[in-house]
């Protein structure tokens, strides 16, 4: 199921079997080797005083800010492109033609323009984005590693540890990987794999979609699985040679985890899609999108509090060519209907005020068109956020007349970041262990408190 980030060090193929995990719990521990249990409290700051979740609609491989959030209709027409601009209900916000619903909503959400940062390569840039910090030693194509920086999910599942059998954070329908290169900020990085978000690499929408990681193996019962649990128990004491190894640790770890999830079926019962009303799931969309998006609603509804949501595979949004009939025909319509069908739901459930939906890019394309696409461009793009205590319907920022730089102050995903600790209730600043057990801080961004106060920087 899972294209879990892979290590040199860890339990043989023999050591296992002498262990006997897999066989005693009846369990497909390979799927759980990703996952952690932890949650978040409510910060205790009066604008995300009610949030709990996050969810990050991820556009991997950056859209065109020019050509979706901010639009140059003045521009020179190698510049502004094809697209027209639509009317929201938020007073100067105009947004690409293509995002009817969306355009509908803007009372909902608030647009930053003025996001920027230096990194215009995919796999630094969706680091530094999905972290809230550089990757360390970056250069170009570094692939993912144990030195790098931990999700914002592996943060919190270290700073605000439970054990209830939810995990602090789900990855979905995709695992970044293409070919030799695994893209960095999708796991804990430097705090182990202990700490990894859960990765689940099925789509969704498909008929057969069901996640084995937290469903019981057939004929297997309740009692029968603590009957187990308490002969692994048995087993393990006799195994003190083996706790040694950290990778050992961690499978232990991860089967507490596994007999709380099955025991509870909370979080399994948040993949039954085929339970959610028919007119529901057609409202989101009948494609990996629309369905991605309403089991990022689900898992938040179970107690997620991080759930990203990839919008296609590695490099989906980069657009160096055809990138107007792409984005017209392929792109932008199913994110349209499930980003708006998502604040529909969370909003009439009360959900909204508890839950930050971010819809973002690793960076933005180049002002000028070349080659009927748009190229690799960080030093400005957009993103949309809502929920939990934002601010809906305001325009945060703005940039030059062709797109090109922040005209006003720049936000850098450090900002982001920081932001997504603020409404989990986590100190940006607090103090975290790298690999050689250094203290480190976890974040160095500001907080974009306009998102909040409604008094725009």
């Amino acid at each position: 199921m899972n294209h879990t980030h892979r290590h040199t060090r860890g339990l043989t193929r023999r050591e296992l079997l002498q262990v006997g995990y897999s066989g005693l719990l009846g369990l497909s521990l390979p799927t759980l080797l990703g996952s952690a249990a932890r949650s978040a409290t409510a910060s205790s700051e009066r604008s995300s005083r009610k949030a709990k979740s996050v969810i990050l609609v991820f556009q991997t491989g950056a859209p065109s800010h020019l050509d979706t959030l901010d639009l140059k209709p003045d521009a020179p027409p190698e510049v502004r492109g094809e697209f027209k601009t639509l009317t929201t209900k938020t007073p100067d916000l105009r947004i690409c033609e293509h995002l009817p619903r969306l355009a509908a909503r803007s009372d909902k959400y608030a647009v930053v323009r003025s996001l920027a940062h230096r990194e215009n390569n995919h796999l630094v840039a969706t680091h530094h984005v999905l972290t809230g910090y550089k990757q360390p030693g970056a250069f170009f194509d570094k692939v993912a590693s144990r030195d790098d920086w931990p999700s914002y999910s592996s943060a919190l599942n270290y700073l605000k540890p439970r054990r209830d059998g939810i995990p602090s954070g789900v990855n979905l329908p995709t695992f970044l990987m293409e070919g030799p290169l695994t893209w960095p900020g999708q796991h804990a990085g430097f705090l182990g794999p202990k700490y990894d978000p859960w990765q689940i690499s099925k789509d969704p929408n498909a008929a057969d979609f069901r996640v084995d990681s937290v469903s019981l193996a057939p004929g297997l019962e309740i009692e029968r699985l603590r009957d187990r649990r308490a002969l692994l128990a048995s087993v393990d004491r006799q195994q003190k040679q083996f706790e040694e190894l950290a990778e050992c640790r961690r499978l232990s770890d991860q089967q507490e985890l596994a007999f709380s999830v099955l025991t509870s079926g909370k979080i399994a019962r948040a993949f039954e899609l085929d339970s959610e009303p028919v007119a529901v799931r057609d409202r989101y969309g009948r494609h990996a999108f629309g369905q991605s998006l309403l089991l990022a609603r689900r898992l938040v509804q179970a107690g997620v509090p991080v759930v990203q949501a990839n919008m296609g595979r590695v490099q989906n949004w980069d657009n160096h060519g055809n990138i107007f009939p792409t984005l017209k025909n392929r792109l932008l319509p199913p994110l349209d209907q499930g980003v708006a069908a998502l604040l529909d739901d969370l909003d009439a459930t009360g959900l909204l005020s508890e839950t930050l939906v971010m819809v973002l890019g690793e960076f933005g394309r180049t002002p000028k068109i070349s080659n009927a696409g748009r190229d690799h461009w960080a030093p400005c793009f957009s993103g949309i956020f809502a929920g939990a205590g934002v601010q809906g319907g305001q325009v945060i920022g703005k940039s030059d007349k062709i797109g090109a730089y922040p005209a006003t102050t720049p936000y850098s995903p450090d900002d982001i970041g920081a932001t997504v600790y603020h409404v989990l209730g986590v100190d940006p600043a607090s103090e975290v262990r790298d690999r050689q057990n250094r203290p480190v801080q976890l974040n160095r961004g500001q907080v974009i408190q306009s998102l909040f106060t409604g008094a725009v920087g």
